[in-house]
């Protein structure tokens, strides 16, 4: 049954395809030459001629759209992988238009309305997408298109597993009942159907079409029997893993020689990652240091000529890796601001601060150096803020997990600064924002923190 589901779904993605492919084309031509808004140099195609590529048209998109998944339908596909695969699939598709009509000697040779063809198809393709997926989550939402599940165990993962059912009605999973060899009073309150053994008679009576075996760590040698019983249906099983809720941690699953390994915690920068990254680094740093000069100029000028002592001051901190390096600042105190303290927080009413270097804290413009630090690799724009070495080595002692804001560059901008999160406030609360990033950071993320960083301003009540 959840098969002729999933066949319909791509039946009908099938032909939305082609429909979309088909008035992107159509549309393309018609931008290109009868719109006005492109000049034509010479005698443009007919659109008899546009009608009579259709069907190479639609080859190259059905063979792209294929190879790059867009017609593997499963419940658990996030919509970022369908959005990546559709631009995937229409680049591929653009790139076999380029070799049939060129290749082949196609007399239909228009660059720029194949380019326009392949925009346009990027648009009506993720559009037509995001509908669909809409409609499919509303029908499942009111009853429609879901699929009978089985929950093997009772314990904490057991029921999270199946309150998590519950809350994503929009994936259409509907849990019928457990199974349970050892039931304890703790379970009384759950619908529990048999052991283990009564499986292929539950999933045939139920119509179960996925088995989550959500058993504890302790009980894992019973998931071989529970998938062995399972081999004589055609059910998806899935294994729940009970892994404590850690915070700082994301789980990702690899293979080594056949055996499959839980990563508990790793950086999220790493492959084409960390280059998009450094990419975005280089390219914005180089864009304020360009804008902001006359800023820092007048600064420093103005650090010079109202305190004695150096323009700038570095600080020893500590970024990727635990690794320190020296991170710069414009001046803000006077020159022998620790010697009596020692390494201290600034506070608020803080005496060593100088009249402007008050102002400059205030309004964060003491960190625009720090821009070096990034261009020279030292430090990202967006990132957890960098820490003393000798403040750390407090922090581990008290704070579980520190040292994961450490997997990542250290930055100027941060999510916890963003959300109200730096100066005199919670430090846990900081950690907890900065592991947040962590585990959940994408390159749009950083353009958030960036954007919210603009919007809020600089000035901060806890800056000081």
């Amino acid at each position: 049954m959840i098969k002729h589901k999933s066949q319909i779904l791509c039946m009908w993605f099938l032909v939305c395809d082609l429909v979309l492919t088909t008035v992107a084309w159509l549309g393309s031509h018609y931008l290109r030459f009868d719109s006005g808004l492109f000049e034509v140099d010479k005698t443009p195609p007919t659109f008899d001629m546009c009608w009579k590529n259709i069907p190479l048209i639609l080859l190259c998109g059905i063979v792209a759209y294929h190879f790059t998944g867009q017609y593997t339908i499963h419940r658990f596909r996030r919509l970022r992988e369908e959005f990546v695969s559709v631009f995937l699939g229409t680049v591929l598709m653009g790139l076999l238009v380029v070799a049939a009509t060129f290749g082949l000697h196609n007399p239909y040779e228009s660059r720029g309305a194949i380019l326009l063809f392949i925009g346009l198809s990027m648009i009506l393709m993720l559009l037509g997408r995001r509908i669909s997926w809409m409609g499919v989550h509303r029908l499942r939402r009111q009853g429609y298109n879901q699929t009978q599940t089985l929950i093997v165990g009772t314990g904490r993962v057991a029921r999270k597993t199946a309150r998590s059912l519950r809350q994503t009605t929009w994936l259409g999973f509907k849990n019928v009942g457990y199974i349970e060899d050892q039931p304890s009073h703790w379970a009384s309150d759950l619908d529990i159907l048999g052991g283990v053994a009564d499986l292929p008679r539950l999933v045939e009576k139920y119509k179960v079409s996925h088995v989550f075996i959500c058993l504890p760590m302790g009980r894992y040698d019973e998931a071989r029997r529970v998938f062995d019983v399972l081999s004589q249906t055609l059910v998806d099983v899935r294994l729940v893993a009970d892994v404590p809720a850690l915070a700082g941690v994301t789980f990702t699953t690899t293979y080594f020689d056949g055996m499959p390994m839980i990563g508990l915690r790793e950086s999220p920068h790493y492959g084409l990652n960390i280059v998009v990254k450094r990419a975005m680094d280089i390219v914005l740093s180089l864009l304020a240091i360009l804008v902001l000069s006359p800023v820092m100029a007048m600064i420093a000028a103005l650090i010079k000529f109202t305190s004695p002592g150096p323009i700038f001051y570095s600080q020893e901190r500590c970024g990727l890796n635990g690794q320190s390096f020296k991170m710069l600042k414009f001046r803000s105190m006077r020159v022998d601001a620790e010697q009596k303290t020692g390494a201290v927080w600034a506070a608020k009413n803080d005496d060593r601060k100088t009249k402007l270097g008050a102002f400059l804290r205030k309004t964060s413009l003491d960190e625009l150096p720090q821009f070096f630090n990034v261009l020279l690799g030292h430090m990202s724009i967006v990132g957890p803020r960098p820490e003393r070495p000798i403040f750390i080595g407090k922090f581990v002692k008290t704070i579980p997990n520190y040292h994961a804001r450490h997997a990542v560059k250290a930055g100027i901008t941060g999510w916890a600064q963003v959300n109200g999160w730096r100066g005199n406030t919670s430090l846990r609360k900081r950690i907890q924002y900065d592991l947040y990033y962590i585990t959940h950071w994408t390159p749009w993320l950083d353009i958030r923190i960036l954007w919210l960083t603009v919007w809020h301003g600089f000035v901060n009540r806890n800056a000081y």
